[in-house]
C-alpha cells in the first residue's frame, strides 16, 4: 500500500455546533471508503474543515479515522497551521495516532514568501518525521506553488509528494512533464479539482485526491483504475456520466455540496458545515440533488 498513488479519496469531518468531532459518523464514513477499497484517504483536508478544527478535535478524527481503517488503508492527515510550531505539533500528533503522511498548506493571515513556505516546510518535515504532501491550493490559502518552489522542495527529506490544482485538458500534459523533469524518482505528482482529474491522470498523475471519491468512492475509483490503466475512452466515458456535477463545484464550492449530499442521502446525521459557512438550501439544493441524480449517484 502506498498513500501517494492511485485514488485518494478525501471525506467530510462531521462535527456538532461546537466543532467536536462526530466520531460514529466519521467512521461510517471512513467503512465506505475502506470497503471501496481506495488506495488512501485524505482526511482533514479542505473538505474535512482542517482549519476550523481544534488540535484536539484533530486527534480524535485522526484516532477514530485509523482505527476504522485498521491498517488496510493509508491516512494521510491535514497538518496545516497559520505557526509553524503549531504545524509541528499537528504533524507530530499524526505521526503518534499512526498516519502514513500529512497533507501541509502555507495557511496564513499575512501574505507568505516562497523562502517563508520552503523554511515552514523543512521545519515541519524535519522536526515531525511525518512524510508531507504539499498541499498546492491557492484558491483558498491564496498562495501559489511555483515549479521553481515545488522543485526546491522535492529536495527536502521528508517532503515526498505535491497535491496541485489540476490544470485543464490542454495544458495539463505539458505541467506534468514539466514537473517530471525538476522532481526526484518516486516524488508523487497529483492533482485535485475533481472535474479536470481524468484528463490528469490520463496525462500520467500519480494521485486523484479526490472530494468526490469521498462520498462515492466505487465511481470514483473505477473512472481513476481506467485512466491509469490506460483505458483512456473508459476513463471518459465515466467522466461524461459524472459531468453534471463538475460545474457546480466552482460554483458552490466542493464543501457546500458533499455537505449538502451527505445530508441528503442520510450518510451523516444532520451535519452542517462550520459557521459562517451556511448550508445549501432551497434551490440551489434542488441544483445539486438534481446533478447527482443525472450523474446516477442516488
Amino acid at each position: 500500500m502506498t498513500t501517494f498513488s492511485g485514488l485518494a479519496a478525501f471525506p467530510i469531518t462531521p462535527t456538532d455546533a461546537d466543532g467536536r468531532v462526530d466520531v460514529a459518523g466519521l467512521r461510517r464514513l471512513v467503512r465506505r471508503l475502506v470497503d471501496a477499497k481506495v488506495d488512501s484517504i485524505g482526511l482533514l483536508g479542505s473538505t474535512g474543515t482542517y482549519v476550523y478544527l481544534s488540535r484536539s478535535e484533530r486527534r480524535r478524527a485522526i484516532e477514530a479515522a485509523l482505527d476504522e481503517a485498521a491498517g488496510a488503508v493509508p491516512v494521510m492527515a491535514g497538518v496545516g497551521a497559520l505557526r509553524t510550531d503549531e504545524a509541528v505539533a499537528l504533524a507530530k500528533d499524526a505521526k503518534a495516532a499512526g498516519a502514513g503522511a500529512g497533507l501541509l498548506a502555507p495557511v496564513s493571515y499575512t501574505p507568505l514568501l516562497d523562502e517563508e513556505v520552503f523554511v515552514h516546510f523543512q521545519t515541519v518535515a524535519g522536526e515531525s518525521g511525518l512524510p508531507l504532501c504539499i498541499y498546492n491550493n491557492p484558491g483558498v490559502t491564496h498562495f501559489t506553488f511555483s515549479a521553481e518552489l515545488i522543485q526546491r522542495l522535492s529536495a527536502v527529506d521528508g517532503v515526498a509528494a505535491v497535491k496541485n490544482p489540476a490544470p485543464a485538458a490542454d495544458k495539463v500534459g505539458a505541467h506534468l512533464a514539466d514537473l517530471r523533469a525538476r522532481v526526484p524518482a518516486g516524488f508523487s505528482l497529483g492533482y485535485s479539482g475533481d472535474g479536470n482529474c481524468t484528463e490528469a491522470l490520463i496525462a500520467g498523475g500519480d494521485v486523484w485526491h479526490s472530494v468526490l471519491g469521498g462520498l462515492f468512492p466505487e465511481p470514483a475509483l473505477a473512472l481513476c483504475r481506467a485512466a491509469q490503466g490506460g483505458d483512456t475512452d473508459l476513463a471518459r466515458r465515466l467522466n461524461a456520466r459524472l459531468a453534471p456535477l463538475w460545474p457546480l463545484f466552482p460554483e458552490f464550492g466542493g464543501l457546500r455540496i458533499v455537505y449538502a449530499v451527505a445530508n441528503a442521502l442520510g450518510l451523516v446525521s444532520a451535519a452542517a458545515p462550520p459557521r459562517p459557512i451556511l448550508p445549501l438550501s432551497g434551490a440551489d439544493l434542488a441544483r445539486v440533488m438534481t446533478a447527482v441524480a443525472a450523474a446516477g449517484l442516488a
